[in-house]
Parts: structure tokens; C-alpha cells; sequence
């Protein structure tokens, strides 16, 4: 099965009161990681691929992975470039092979924000890409960029309905407290204006700084019409611990076969937890 658009599985998560997971490819094993979980959980889902990824994994090589992928599980999955910071990066992707790009224009105002993310609208749909724009500053750090959680500022929710009805994209992420990696602190989103956005347009909200929100609090976003959810860090986490469990346990292991198959299984194991927690099980 080719690469597919979001558009081709986030209006039916929406309509169904669940969520597809973004789970982000930082490698091969990641890649084989969230396939191998999503093939036996019969889930759609979608790669996420940073800028800081593409650049240390290639163009080629990440799209290389993600067809492969999709060809090998039959399922529908969607290559989408994460936080990507302008037109060119997105465009770049398009013309590689990315079925989904993101759009984020939050640094820049309101209006220009709006300007330039029907640029990318624009381009990507004509290609038959989805598109993913944000609003609002979400917390902690993506890549290089690092914003103080004290500071995120929240989106609201008349400026969200209106970048929607400007810009056309198939989804938007939108700052309601939560933030990128792992929590320091309670974590507090504000449903409500969830909520308010969603009844006023039809695309889902997504869900950044998914990794570490409690349970109950996913399924409340979800249900307040979040369709989207992004994870990263609780991956790289699980990964990490399996590898330095392995070396802890013998020093003198130099095969990287040795440390990087329990690293995947436990990445695996993250990935169907989330896709359970999201409700995507048996939807593709």
C-alpha cells in the first residue's frame, strides 16, 4: 500500500471519537518499532519526521523507510514532516516523497502566520499532501527550538477557528498546556478550549507533547476532539533504558544486533500501549 494523506483516516477518528498516533521515526528501529506494532494492532498511524531527523537520517533514506513500511503492513500510514519551520523544507519533502507536511508558523504573527501557511496549503494540496499548521506556543523543547512552559502562550480559540477557515488545513495543533518531552511538572490542559474549536470546525485537533500526559487525560482530550496525538520522548525513553540495561549487564557486548533488538521491543511495546489509549485498534 502507498503512503497516504492524513485526510485519508483523520476525519473517520474524529467522526469516531478516537485518535491516530504520530509516533515519530528517528531510525530504522524506530521505524520497525511502531510498524511491527501497528500491524498487530490493525492501526493507522503516521511517522513523524523532524528536522533534526531528516537531517541525520537523509531525505532519501527516510522515505526509502517509511514506503517500505507501508508496503510491508498493508496499512494506511502517513509520512509527515513534524514542525516544519518553512515553504522550502516543506516543499522539499513533498517533491521526496512525504505524503503530510506541518506548517509551523507559530513563532511568526497571527496574519503572517495565516499568509504563509496557505502558501503551503496551497502547494500541498495541489499534490494531494495533507497539511498540519499551528497555533498558539506549545512548551518544553522540539529539536533546537526551546520554549520556557511559563511562557507557552495558549491559543484562543476565535483566532483558531479563524486560521482554519483561511487556511484550509486538514488539522490543527493548537497550545492548550501541554508541552514537548517529558513533564516537570503537573500537567494542566485546558479541554475547554478544545472543545470550543472543534465544534466550530471540522478538522481534529492534534495533540502535541503527548508522551507522559496521563491516561485519563488522553481520553478526555480525545473525546473533547483531539484526533491527533504526537509521541516522541516516551520512545527515545524506552529505548535508551533498554540499551543501557543491556551494557550494564555486560560491558563487553560490541554488536549492536545485541542492544537494538530490546530497544525496538520495548519501543513496540510503548506503541501499542498508545495506540490502545487512543482508540485506533482495528481502524485501518
Amino acid at each position: 500500500m502507498p503512503l497516504v494523506s492524513m485526510s485519508e483516516f483523520l476525519p473517520q477518528a474524529k467522526a469516531g471519537k478516537y485518535a491516530v498516533g504520530q509516533f515519530n521515526m528517528n531510525n530504522l528501529e524506530f521505524a520497525q518499532a511502531i510498524t511491527d506494532a501497528a500491524i498487530e494492532e490493525n492501526s493507522p498511524f503516521i511517522f513523524g519526521v523532524s528536522e533534526g531527523a531528516l537531517k541525520y537520517m537523509g531525505m532519501e533514506y527516510t522515505v526509502a523507510i517509511a514506503k517500505a513500511a507501508a508496503e510491508k503492513s498493508g496499512l494506511p500510514i502517513a509520512l509527515h514532516l513534524d514542525h516544519g519551520s518553512n515553504f522550502d523544507i516543506a516543499m522539499k519533502c513533498i517533491r521526496a516523497g512525504f505524503s503530510s507536511v506541518m506548517f509551523d508558523g507559530s513563532h511568526h504573527s497571527f496574519e503572517d502566520n495565516i499568509r504563509l501557511t496557505k502558501e503551503v496549503v496551497k502547494a500541498a494540496h495541489a499534490m494531494g499532501v495533507s497539511v498540519e499548521g499551528e497555533l498558539g506556543t506549545i512548551g518544553g523543547v522540539e529539536d533546537d527550538i526551546s520554549v520556557d512552559e511559563a511562557h507557552a502562550a495558549l491559543a484562543k480559540p476565535e483566532e483558531a477557528i479563524r486560521f482554519y477557515e483561511e487556511t484550509g488545513v486538514d488539522c490543527l495543533a493548537i497550545a492548550v498546556g501541554t508541552a514537548h518531552g517529558m513533564y516537570k511538572g503537573e500537567v494542566k490542559i485546558h479541554f475547554d478550549i478544545i472543545k470550543e474549536v472543534v465544534s466550530k470546525i471540522p478538522v481534529p485537533i492534534v495533540l502535541h507533547g503527548g508522551s507522559g500526559v496521563p491516561d485519563e487525560m488522553i481520553r478526555e482530550a480525545i473525546q473533547s476532539g483531539a484526533g491527533k496525538i504526537n509521541v516522541n520522548t516516551e520512545n527515545q525513553v524506552a529505548c535508551t533504558e533498554a540499551i543501557r540495561a543491556v551494557l550494564a549487564k555486560d560491558g563487553n557486548v560490541y554488536d549492536p544486533r545485541k542492544y537494538l533488538t530490546p530497544a525496538r521491543n520495548a519501543m513496540k511495546a510503548v506503541v501499542q500501549e498508545k495506540i490502545r489509549l487512543f482508540g485506533s485498534s482495528n481502524k485501518a
